[in-house]
């Protein structure tokens, strides 16, 4: 009996000990799984004010003059004399001397001319006396026609034609001795100097660069879509230029200012640049160097980088937003009724550094995600902060 004791009592504890462990998981009350609610995403918003906007369109480039050209000695000669103003940056006006020449071979050269004038005016008129005796004599001997070797009329041409080439010689050498003072063609200013007193030049050789003050120019580049928002035709043969075309402001920071200058498109290059397949503008100023100008105002000088700032065409029901709205090149995150993330594709009109302008698939008064989302889904619901909303808000209480 005591034998059988020793093998049935452990079998009846771990009997025992099983029952209990079941009698205590089935009294375990059931545990339901929760989940957690994740609160919705706090977003930037701005609510879609469609507007009338002035188109801008913003470029660079380099002063130039309208005109320049090298002033060429039209004769040779030693110079004798220079203008105060000939100097790299003087200023002139249109007819100034700039430089003389030595006249003393033209003098003489206008004295010869007028000597063979004189002889050839002589000549014509011996010729015209002994053709008027030999018409004379042939009425006396004979009836009919004068023969025009008679009347000597091959001497009275080659005489008159004498005359001709003699006072051509002397208006020649008339010109000649006035191109000894070589005058400015146009009011302007003297880019470089290579001429002084003292030096002997020969015809054709370029004494200086200069150019006109009347207009500066300044070549901007533009890709060809943004001619679309330019009020500037095209030019067809025939068609008579434009005078005035799109108000353009210039900027640079010069002499240790900000500086701006007001000027005007007048016309589009004749060609596209085949590197960079940019179309190029010319925008002008009129009067740069103007006595008139205030003086507060600044010269704009040749060779000057500039900004230009183009007014373009204005355009109607235009949602402008900042860039951070657009994904997918041609999507944004707009709201919905119950602050759900829809995407919805736009029509964009024009991207710059800061702002999207958008022409269609935006209402008024839809509110549209501006915050960067790392991974947006469609339909993600989301808490909407209008911060334009604020601000006005706490200006109309502040007042």
């Amino acid at each position: 009996m005591s034998q059988k004791l020793k093998y049935l009592l452990p079998l009846g504890i771990l009997a025992v000990s099983i029952l209990g462990a079941l009698v205590i998981v089935a009294s375990k009350p059931d545990i339901q799984p929760q989940t957690r609610e994740i609160p919705p995403k706090l977003v930037r918003v701005l609510s879609v004010k469609k507007q009338t906007i002035q188109m801008t369109i913003v470029s660079q480039g380099t002063v130039t003059p309208r005109t320049a050209s090298a002033l060429v000695a039209q004769v040779a000669g030693r110079i004798t004399a220079v203008s105060p103003s000939f100097v790299a940056g003087g200023f002139f006006e249109k007819g100034d001397i700039l430089i003389s020449l030595d006249q003393s071979d033209y003098d003489l050269a206008v004295i010869q001319a007028k000597y063979q004038v004189a002889q050839a005016e002589l000549t014509l008129q011996l010729e015209e006396q002994q053709a008027e005796i030999a018409r004379e004599e042939w009425q006396q001997l004979n009836d009919g026609d004068i023969p025009s070797l008679v009347a000597r009329e091959p001497q009275l041409k080659q005489a008159k034609a004498a005359l001709e080439a003699a006072s051509a010689t002397h208006e020649q050498t008339e010109l000649n001795l006035q191109r000894t003072h070589i005058r400015a063609p146009f009011a302007g200013r003297v880019r470089t100097k290579n001429a002084d007193v003292g030096q002997y030049v020969t015809q054709g050789i370029a004494l200086a660069r200069i150019y006109a003050i009347d207009y500066a120019e300044v070549r901007l580049p533009l890709p060809d879509s943004e001619l679309a928002f330019l009020d500037l035709p095209f030019d067809f043969r025939g068609r008579e230029p434009r005078k005035k075309g799109p108000r353009v402001k210039l900027k640079a920071n010069f002499a240790g200012r900000a500086r701006e200058w007001q000027g005007n498109l007048t016309h589009i290059e004749a060609e596209i640049d085949p590197r960079s397949r940019m179309v190029h503008v010319v925008a002008q100023v009129e009067n740069p160097y103007g006595k008139n100008k205030s003086k507060e105002s600044m010269p704009l000088p040749v060779g000057l980088f500039v900004q230009a700032e183009i007014s373009g065409k204005r355009i109607e029901d235009i949602a402008v937003l900042p860039r951070t709205a657009l994904r997918n090149e041609n999507q944004m995150l707009v709201l919905d009724a119950e602050n759900r993330l829809r995407f919805r594709k736009v029509e964009i009109l024009k991207t710059d550094a800061e702002n999207v302008y958008i022409l269609e698939g935006l209402k008024n008064g839809e509110q549209v995600c501006i915050s960067p989302l790392e991974a947006a889904i469609d339909g993600m619901p989301v808490k909407p902060f209008d911060e334009q909303a604020a601000n006005n808000l706490n200006q109309e209480k502040k007042q």
